[in-house]
């Protein structure tokens, strides 16, 4: 079982989850009732986005990351999709930026204004028609801009370029799999994908229960697994430390974790039974700290873990316990984390029973938690591009570009710039204008760019300060009222005493 008594030390065994309180989360989301295993959440340092039920064709929600509290159910939507959508992604490279994949078999790129979504959101700035059934995955490159990865239920797996000129790109950059000769093999059905921190390889779980290594230039499978008694559902790489994990169930139907080398596939390099459940277990892994974190769809606890280079390379650690299930989870990456209040990793929980998507935040208690901690956080990947997508086409590796979570802190990038950064096309490029625009004061060396974004962060600190003085006003008042209920009822009562008395 998952539990085993352990005297290694580390300095995350007293690693505590902190759900935020319902003023903190979002409510009344309306949150879809898919059953396809994918999250239907993706979050980042300025927006949360959640796939939502809607009747006739498929939409999402897109929520300033601070525009927490009971949500509008006449709130705007984007909502150009014509099916059910499955799964929404953002662009690592750009908050403003995020990926969609539908019922509908298409694939939609949009922009999201940096004022949020003011009004239904319905014509994308990219569509990619290249499949002919649902489109059940969506995954961006980790290091080469606007290069996005596509499966779907017709056997096609498909690598596309999305800064292609047009609004309807047909015609994929790579093919890296597809039906031959009219047959489809179960390889190319997909259940899970997951690239390593280069982007050179890319690992997958098909419907026949194999994991496999793909080389995603060419589509050329590298490695297969060969073990029976693990039938695998989801997958990741374990970055920095040459492992590659997969949860599935066992011949007894029970739910596990593999660990493999995934240069060699033949025998997996750890196995363990968790528990008898049916749910899909989600896999989340923080490569700075190398701790693993295992969320079942349909339960209400996450198991965490540590991992190292050396057996028994996993290494139990605690779990955080809730009475509501989850649905899905979203991520925010390192760079939109609470570095002074010791968070290392914070979830969006979607719990469908209550409409309501709950931020769980992963925390290590430090006796100084005000300061920055410089072994929580080392260098972390950044939200810029190592390089563009023609280079990776061509060959070119590289790991992704880091930066300091320490604030006032930058790091230079190693790399030359790519030809987005250049100039000045790259900042003016990501302010989207919907009704609001941005206060842009030109010099003649730079560009000052006041950034609404932060005017919203500004608006929303007031607005919660604005509700927790009227919740404390309502409570005064309700005090003050049974106060006043109590000296009339004191005062009746010395009425009726007087009145008895003087008859």
């Amino acid at each position: 079982m998952s539990w085993r008594s352990s005297f290694r030390c580390s300095k995350f065994r007293h690693i505590f989850g902190k759900s935020a309180t319902k003023e903190h989360s979002y409510d009344r989301v309306p949150i879809t009732r898919s059953v396809h295993d994918n999250h239907y959440c993706s979050a980042n340092p300025c927006f949360i986005a959640v796939v939502t039920e809607c009747a006739g064709g498929g939409s999402f929600l897109v929520l300033p990351i601070h525009h927490t509290g009971r949500v509008d159910p006449q709130h705007p939507r984007v909502c150009g999709h014509s099916s059910r959508v499955l799964d929404v992604k953002w662009n690592p490279f750009d908050d403003y930026c995020i990926a969609s994949c539908s019922e509908d078999c298409t694939v939609k790129i949009w922009d999201i204004p940096i004022c949020g979504v003011q009004q239904n959101l319905t014509k994308a700035r990219k569509t990619l028609i290249g499949h002919s059934r649902r489109v059940g995955l969506i995954e961006w490159h980790p290091t080469a801009e606007n290069l996005l990865l596509s499966a779907a239920y017709d056997y096609k797996v498909l690598l596309w370029d999305v800064s292609q000129a047009g609004a309807v790109i047909r015609y994929p950059v790579r093919v890296v799999l597809m039906p031959i000769h009219h047959r489809y093999p179960s390889e190319a059905l997909l259940l899970s994908v997951s690239f390593n921190s280069d982007g050179s390889r890319l690992a997958v779980t098909s419907k026949d229960r194999h994991v496999r290594v793909l080389d995603p230039r060419t589509g050329k499978i590298l490695q297969v697994s060969s073990s029976n008694s693990h039938k695998a559902n989801k997958v990741l790489y374990i970055g920095g430390l040459k492992l590659l994990l997969s949860t599935g169930s066992s011949s007894w139907n029970h739910r596990q974790i593999v660990l493999w080398d995934p240069d060699d596939l033949s025998e997996p390099l750890y196995e363990e039974d968790l528990d008898g459940s049916a749910g899909v277990l989600f896999p989340f892994y923080d490569p700075d700290t190398h701790m693993l974190y295992l969320a079942g769809k349909g339960d209400g606890n996450i198991r965490y873990y540590e991992l190292s280079a050396e057996k028994p390379y996993i290494s139990y650690l605690t779990e955080y316990r809730s009475l509501l299930p989850q649905k899905g989870l979203g991520v925010m990456p390192k760079r939109g984390l609470d570095v002074t209040a010791c968070e290392i990793f914070r979830f969006y929980r979607l719990i469908a029973i209550k409409d309501l998507v709950e931020p769980l935040s992963m925390i290590v208690p430090r006796k100084e938690s005000g300061i920055f901690q410089e072994d929580l956080y080392p260098m972390t990947a950044g939200n810029q591009a190592a390089m563009t997508a023609q280079e990776w086409l061509l060959g070119v590796n590289r790991g992704p570009v880091l930066m300091s979570l320490k604030p006032d802190t930058r790091v230079p990038n190693p790399y030359p710039e790519t030809q987005a950064e250049k100039g000045l096309v790259r900042q003016l490029s990501s302010l989207r204008f919907q009704s609001s625009p941005c206060l842009l004061i030109l010099h003649t060396n730079s560009v000052l760019v006041f950034s609404v974004f932060q005017l919203l962060q500004a608006f929303y600190k007031q607005q919660d300060e604005i509700k927790g003085l009227k919740d404390e006003l309502h409570q005064k008042d309700v005090s003050s009222q049974t106060v006043r209920y109590q000296k009339f009822l004191s005062d009746t009562f010395l009425y009726f005493c007087v009145f008895t008395f003087c008859r």
